[in-house]
């Protein structure tokens, strides 16, 4: 079997379950040293103890199939725990060479209701989790390009969701935070590729701990693989973190069941231009007004093109 990913180090964050598991189980299944990494709470909204459990049954797991892995259990959301880890792979394998982010937790609450801890938490760990990781990769990979003159070997792997683009109403720190990684991903794209390194980003649908409740009426089949099985999302992980995938950069990809969608950046679908050297809210009224009452009541700026993506 090719391995693409020999020879490379990787970090997949939140890995000790559900779509880390798979994404880190694939990795290594490509070739690479994975470090496993999970703060191991038990509970999907961060609470609990940490443990040292999961991240280490996966890397365990791992090594029994061949591979190579080692855990860390660190809390990618506290600065210094994230430059331990982008350490702890470098000071291991001797560098690093991909980065998967992907831990999260849930806080879910109406806007009116959520508390302020909710609001932090989510973001902290989601998007602040994401930075922080980013950051010293980033770092690494700037120093060693700029030591070696050139170009070197770099990618990062970022995880949204389809919450920030069709909206959740349930979710407005987990919608906020999803459409922040957006935005880091497109940033770092920018400003690492003169140095040789791809960030992207996927919108995965899965059923993991975290999403229980909204494929809860979905069963799976009795016989198969279930088609909101994480092993769906893993292979284009693998595939981003590849050398084939070089001239993937700044994307944002939808995943699940067998089937990839390459997401365009938002586009302009009306103009108006003022009659006058600016606009009246009597001219305002009468343009806009009537092209909004045209459109489906509730459609959010980009939920037309997502939905009719889900009903595919």
């Amino acid at each position: 079997m090719s391995l693409p990913l020999a020879g490379l180090c990787a970090i997949v964050t939140g890995a000790g379950r559900g779509l880390g598991r798979a994404e880190a189980l694939e990795l290594a299944r490509l070739g690479a040293a994975v470090v496993v990494n999970d703060y191991g709470q038990p509970g999907r909204d961060g609470s609990g103890a940490a443990s040292a459990g999961p991240a280490e049954q996966v890397a365990a797991e791992i090594r029994v199939a061949g591979g190579t892995a080692v855990p860390h259990t660190g809390d990618v959301s506290d600065f210094e725990d994230a430059r331990g880890l982008v350490e702890s792979a470098i000071a291991t394998f001797g560098k690093l060479d991909i980065l998967v982010n992907n831990a999260g937790i849930l806080r879910d609450r109406m806007v009116f209701s959520m508390t302020e801890d909710e609001w932090d938490s989510v973001i902290r760990v989601h998007l602040k989790g994401h930075f922080n990781t980013t950051r010293f990769a980033a770092a690494h990979w700037r120093e060693r390009a700029k030591a070696a003159g050139g170009t070197v070997y770099g990618r990062i792997v970022n995880t949204s969701s389809e919450a920030f683009l069709a909206g959740s109403a349930g979710q407005p720190n987990y919608a906020a935070a999803k459409g922040g990684i957006v935005g880091l991903t497109t940033s770092t794209a920018l400003a690492l590729a003169k140095y040789g390194v791809t960030a992207n980003a996927i919108c995965p649908r899965a059923r993991t701990r975290m999403t229980e409740d909204v494929f809860a009426g979905l069963r799976k089949p009795d016989e198969g693989l279930d088609p909101l099985a994480p092993e769906h999302v893993a292979p284009l992980v693998g595939y981003l973190a590849a050398p084939a995938a070089a001239g993937v950069n700044g994307q944002l990809l939808v995943v699940h069941g067998g089937m990839v969608a390459v997401i365009e950046r938002p586009r302009v679908r009306a103009t108006f231009d003022s009659k006058q050297e600016t606009f009246t809210y009597d001219e305002l009224d009468a343009l806009l007004t009537p092209h909004y009452a045209a459109r489906p009541p509730g459609e959010t700026f980009a939920a037309a093109e997502v939905l009719g993506l889900r009903r595919g």
